[in-house]
């Protein structure tokens, strides 16, 4: 088997050589055939934030090849939310990290939705508990996270989705079901938001920016509303904070990272998430859209795609 190796960005395009993956009670053995890639990879990469011979990957689709005592039979289709491991030809998953492929998606638009969907799925329901008749600010709208949480929202309840995104992607929110998508660059969104809200403001925000919107956050969410900080694309240190800004509106603000949270949590996510969308996306209700390709041992370009934000969507690496 060959993985790639993380021992720094500039290594990531040498396949290397590595046993075939161990079972222990309860896994499946997995034939990757498409791999999702996250901003976690870039960070793990760019950062070094994890040992050097970590294998990047988060979300995967395959085949299962063997299975150890577990419900899955050798040859279905599955895509998995993994701890890391994904940029590799096998993988040994726990059953209950795995989900079936509907028939109507093939393996690399699967591959586009463990990580992202879930993550969307999270922060929208389990965290933020966004229900009908509010409205949700969604940052980075036309990002993977980005499109699925548009989706999600609208799939369902009845909510109001405003987007952010950089001009040439406010289009894209739109197509994917935003109520109003947001010009950044041209546009104070905080005032967009008070605009189109009647001054009400956002009873949730998703943000993947961080530090560079705090101030137009608090401008921009609702009195009792809640900021849930999922990147800091846009730095991580904030300057000039104004406690009071926090307790007169009642903000929550809350921070998360799905890569970070235990087999247990992962599991029961995942079965909460197929309870609710597993339908949608076997009936087509869900758009899934790969943005670019590249083979596994393009591993460093993609990444380089992703950190100079090319995609308008997900990228994968095609496993062969």
């Amino acid at each position: 088997m060959k993985v790639v190796n993380i021992a720094s960005a500039k290594k990531l395009n040498s396949l290397v050589d590595a046993p075939m993956p161990e079972l222990k009670e309860g896994d499946v053995l997995v034939k990757i055939h498409a791999v999702g890639l996250n901003h976690v990879d870039l960070l793990w990469a760019d950062q070094k934030v994890k040992p050097d011979d970590t294998v990047l990957g988060l979300e995967m689709a395959g085949e299962v090849v063997d299975g150890n005592n577990t419900n899955y039979n050798v040859g279905t289709r599955v895509m998995g939310l993994i701890d890391n491991g994904g940029y590799a030809e096998y993988i040994a998953v726990p059953a209950e990290r795995l989900m079936p492929i509907p028939v109507n998606i093939d393996y690399k638009k699967a591959a586009t939705i463990p990580e992202s969907f879930l993550t969307a799925y999270q922060t929208l329901f389990t965290i933020g508990d966004l229900h009908d008749n509010q409205t949700v600010l969604i940052h980075a709208g036309a990002s993977g996270v980005g499109t699925a949480a548009i989706q999600l929202v609208k799939q369902l309840i009845k909510a109001t989705v405003i987007t952010t995104s950089s001009t040439k992607k406010t289009d894209i929110c739109l197509e994917y079901g935003a109520d109003y998508a947001i010009d950044y660059r041209n546009s104070d969104f905080a005032e967009e938001v008070q605009r189109i809200t009647d001054g009400h403001g956002a009873d949730l925000i998703l943000d993947f920016i961080g530090a560079s919107y705090y101030q137009q956050n608090i401008k921009s969410v609702a009195m009792d509303g809640q900021i849930i900080l999922i990147g800091n694309l846009g730095g991580s240190e904030i300057k000039d904070v104004n406690v009071m800004d926090i307790i007169g509106k009642r903000i929550t603000i809350t921070g998360t990272l799905l890569s970070s949270r235990s087999s247990e949590y992962k599991a029961q996510l995942i079965n909460d998430f197929s309870n609710d969308v597993y339908d949608l996306l076997a009936d087509d209700k869900i758009k899934l859209y790969v943005s670019n390709e590249f083979d596994l041992s393009e591993s460093a370009q993609a990444l380089t795609c992703m950190r100079e934000k090319q995609n308008t969507g997900k990228i994968i690496l095609n496993v062969k």
